[in-house]
């Protein structure tokens, strides 16, 4: 999730307050152990500052694990967003198809590239189709649409950052892209609560702001300049692209998985992580900005 909220929003919807969970909402005071976005703040940083922990002893030790680390978070995050579709609005996702599909696009995604993602995000579409078949017509498209929706949405997305860390500098493309996130939802946080004041999208997300934006651009653009800059030997104005492209990137991906919440009433997609809700709450940011980051860092500074 980004950081761009209102400081000082005290709106609930019925889908909760701010589906996506935003970090600045305007109730409960830090000091009492919640954040301003009605979240436990202290276990949201122990949350965040353990799994940031287990991705750079990944990465600096071997680059494998952290494909592993990729494929696991897709497993959970594609079992939330099917049950939550399913708790909502009562869309079956073909689960078993959409796991084992998920599972091969971020493998093949390793020796392959995107020909090995393509492969098998177009068998895993031929078997969703397949298996639908045996409960009938009714809801038949709607289902199907809701697998491949999450095989692409979660599966296809976290490929590309499986396709960052390939490259003989990988550790340092990965790097770069979770940097770029972190700096936007940390820039974003503190420009919402202390200066938010103009919403950003308050029908979707209330408590985002304009000045958070702002505060996520200009932590982006200078924390992109200097990683790709420092870590990959790239231009400054390619490192101020990729910064404030990911803070597009991830503020839309925000937006986009509070959306759907709220077009299916729930507050989080799971409760894995205190303070987060699921995994797939943490995941809304990450994974439209992988695909951005490969893109990108692959035209800046060819691996």
């Amino acid at each position: 999730m980004t950081g761009a909220q209102v400081s000082g929003g005290g709106e609930q919807g019925a889908a909760g307050r701010d589906a996506a969970g935003g970090s600045a909402a305007g109730r409960g005071a830090v000091g009492q152990g919640a954040s301003r976005a009605g979240r436990d703040l202290r276990s949201a940083i122990v949350v965040g500052v353990g799994l940031g922990a287990v991705i750079l002893f990944a990465l600096f030790t071997v680059r494998q694990t952290f494909v592993g680390i990729v494929a696991v978070a897709v497993a959970v995050s594609m079992y939330e967003l099917a049950g939550a579709v399913k708790r909502g609005a009562g869309i079956r996702v073909a689960l078993v198809p959409v796991l084992l599909g998920g599972q091969a696009v971020v493998w093949l995604a390793w020796p392959y590239g995107r020909d090995g993602v393509l492969t098998a995000f177009a068998v895993t579409v031929l078997v969703c189709l397949l298996w639908r078949l045996k409960d009938g017509a009714d809801g038949y498209l709607r289902d199907v649409t809701a697998s491949i929706f999450t095989v692409v949405y979660v599966a296809v997305f976290a490929s590309f950052a499986v396709m960052l860390v390939v490259a003989e500098d990988g550790v340092f493309r990965v790097l770069c892209f979770l940097i770029g996130v972190v700096l936007s939802d940390t820039g974003g946080y503190a420009a919402g609560v202390f200066l938010g004041k103009h919403p950003m999208a308050p029908t979707i997300s209330p408590k985002k702001s304009w000045e958070g934006f702002a505060g996520s651009m200009v932590a982006g653009m200078v924390g992109g300049a200097l990683t790709v800059g420092l870590m990959l030997g790239g231009q400054w104005w390619q490192g101020v692209l990729f910064g404030a492209s990911l803070v597009v990137t991830a503020t839309t991906g925000d937006l986009v998985e509070s959306l759907i919440k709220r077009d299916l009433g729930i507050k989080d997609m799971g409760t894995l992580l205190p303070g987060h809700g699921g995994l797939m709450d943490r995941m809304d940011s990450l994974l439209p900005s992988a695909v951005v980051s490969s893109l990108l860092l692959q035209a800046f500074v060819p691996a």
